[in-house]
């Protein structure tokens, strides 16, 4: 997110409507050229095999969110798996199978090379393929769940929500996180300076970056907590549980826009947990 210009058509930053077609290929083009330096800068916080929900260091060890006592023996199905190590520290963990996608080829070569320098322990089967359309069958899992994935990233979050509700089955758990969406109201800036409201909480047009010709080449969707509430009532699926990470006094790291300084003060993850009745 940033406040820096408004949308002026060609080239620069700005707010506007971006459809689903313009979205997966800005989202594809910008995590391909982007990877490297990701997993290089990230990396070693999210760790090869760890479970990390959000920049405040929340793992999935620590909050229980996934239920892992009880799904342990199911399909887990990881949406936007990035270098995939979610569904790595699952796999160590004794869960039987997991699937894990994202819209990024080169995120999905790292997830090899980090399985190829591992002794210990299975990463997941991976597949190139778009949260806007999954390519399983109906009921073919038993939790679903992204951290930071493809959510954020696509232009009709109701839809997603209902193709992640499709392949789940009766009874099956859903969890995901996403930035807080406060966040918006707020400059992009992790400092002291980032505590004044810039902008409105109910616009919803999209974060947009151009190239000098006018394309797409990074974009970010924006919905309130009743949209996403909404988003997932309307998919079938019933909400459990919003878990709001606050930043422990240990992190001392900068993230983008989140860091401890607006951190301690003002929520930058929101992790939402349903189920399928």
């Amino acid at each position: 997110m940033d406040d820096r210009t408004e949308y002026a058509g060609t080239g620069g930053v700005g707010r506007r409507p971006v459809g689903s077609q313009e979205s997966a290929r800005a989202g594809r083009l910008w995590w391909d050229g982007e990877a490297d330096d990701y997993q290089a800068e990230h990396g070693g916080f999210l760790g090869d095999a760890d479970f990390v929900w959000g920049p405040e260091g929340l793992t999935e060890a620590e909050a229980g969110l996934l239920d892992l006592e009880r799904t342990r023996g199911g399909r887990f199905l990881e949406i936007g798996c990035g270098a995939g190590q979610c569904s790595r520290w699952l796999r160590d963990q004794g869960v039987r199978e997991a699937v894990a996608f994202d819209l990024s080829f080169r995120q999905l070569q790292h997830a090899r090379r980090i399985d190829e320098g591992r002794e210990a322990g299975a990463g997941a089967a991976t597949v190139q393929a778009d949260a806007q359309r999954l390519p399983f069958a109906d009921a073919s899992f038993d939790v679903v769940f992204s951290s930071f994935g493809a959510f954020p990233f696509l232009p009709a979050a109701s839809d997603a929500l209902a193709e992640a509700a499709r392949v789940l089955r009766p009874g099956g758990r859903m969890v995901f996180s996403v930035t807080h969406p406060v966040r918006w109201c707020f400059p992009d800036d992790p400092t002291e300076h980032g505590f004044t409201v810039r902008q409105s909480y109910f616009d919803r047009r999209a974060y947009v970056e151009e190239d000098e010709r006018g394309r797409v080449v990074y974009v970010e969707h924006h919905r309130t907590v009743g949209d996403w509430v909404r988003g997932i009532t309307a998919a079938g699926l019933s909400l459990r549980e919003v878990v709001e990470p606050e930043w422990p006094e240990w992190n001392d790291r900068v993230w983008g826009g989140w860091g401890p300084v607006r951190g301690r003060m003002v929520p930058g993850t929101a992790v939402f947990c349903a189920v399928r009745p």
